[in-house]
């Protein structure tokens, strides 16, 4: 599977993004992005991987081992921070609404119990500064969701004009400073409109990347620098992050480019956008 999948590239039956292990030649991170008629149910087996029901777009019930869980989602990824449910491996489970979600996904040893995440409880991260400021919401990351055995999956916003997943960063090796984590970018650009993405390797593990991305849009990266993500001036980028790997620790350590890495020297002399935060648990108007 190349690395940018353009809008449609990862279809497969019902699913308008379908990323397995098996699709992307790696071990241990996936993703489905589904859109549901209204008045109908998707039941789906989770197998060796636990599962997030994120809405995009739209409010679910989650029926899983006897849990009922009521989403009431959102009506787009810029205008609230949603509720979700965690679904365990070996299960299976029934959505039932309206709307589009996303199930991030990571194969695992645990199975845990299925659990509901509010809204007002997922934490909201103001990174960076300047023309790198972003928003992160972290939704199913360790410190933001410790209920999950190896999935790491957050969801990252940033205003037009501004560089997110900056300054570039990898982190493709197991070691004291560096988790090894196979990851997804799943895309959505506000009002129709277009960002980049930029991946590259070194001439071991060479990979080379630079994507115009749009709604739908999916970049893989299994190994190298990633960023920067930018976004044009007028059109708010929307990205969700699933990450998983090897290592029996649930944990994202990053190494950053030693070439870009001094930007984060400036950020403290800097104001945030104020436009941050987009999105807070509250729906806009």
């Amino acid at each position: 599977m190349k690395p940018h999948l353009p809008a449609g590239a990862a279809r497969r039956g019902p699913y308008d993004v379908y990323v397995t292990p098996e699709t992307a030649g790696w071990s241990h991170t996936a993703l489905r992005v589904l859109d549901l008629p209204a008045g109908e149910s998707h039941t789906f087996d989770t197998g060796g991987f636990e599962t997030v029901v994120l809405p995009l777009a739209g409010g679910f019930t989650v029926t899983c081992e006897g849990e009922k869980f009521d989403l009431r989602g959102r009506r787009s990824v810029f205008t609230r921070v949603t509720d979700f449910a965690y679904v365990p491996r070996d299960s299976r489970v029934t959505v039932t609404g309206e709307g589009r979600f996303a199930l991030p996904a990571a194969r695992c040893d645990d199975r845990l119990a299925p659990r509901y995440g509010p809204a007002e409880e997922v934490p909201v991260e103001l990174r960076g500064a300047g023309a790198a400021s972003r928003q992160v919401t972290n939704f199913c990351t360790p410190e933001g969701f410790p209920h999950a055995d190896r999935l790491i999956a957050c969801e990252v916003l940033t205003p037009g004009g501004c560089w997110s997943s900056f300054p570039p960063h990898k982190h493709d090796e197991q070691t004291a400073h560096e988790s090894e984590l196979e990851e997804i970018y799943y895309f959505a650009v506000r009002d129709g409109g277009r960002g980049y993405m930029r991946v590259y390797g070194t001439e071991e593990r060479p990979i080379d990347v630079l994507a115009e991305v749009r709604t739908g849009d999916v970049v893989l990266v299994p190994h190298g620098w990633h960023g920067p993500a930018m976004s044009p001036p007028g059109h708010d980028l929307y990205y969700l992050n699933v990450m998983a790997g090897p290592s029996p620790e649930r944990a994202w350590r990053i190494t950053d480019d030693p070439a870009e890495a001094a930007v984060r020297d400036t950020w403290p002399g800097l104001p945030l956008d104020p436009r941050l935060p987009l999105t807070s648990a509250q729906e806009a108007p």
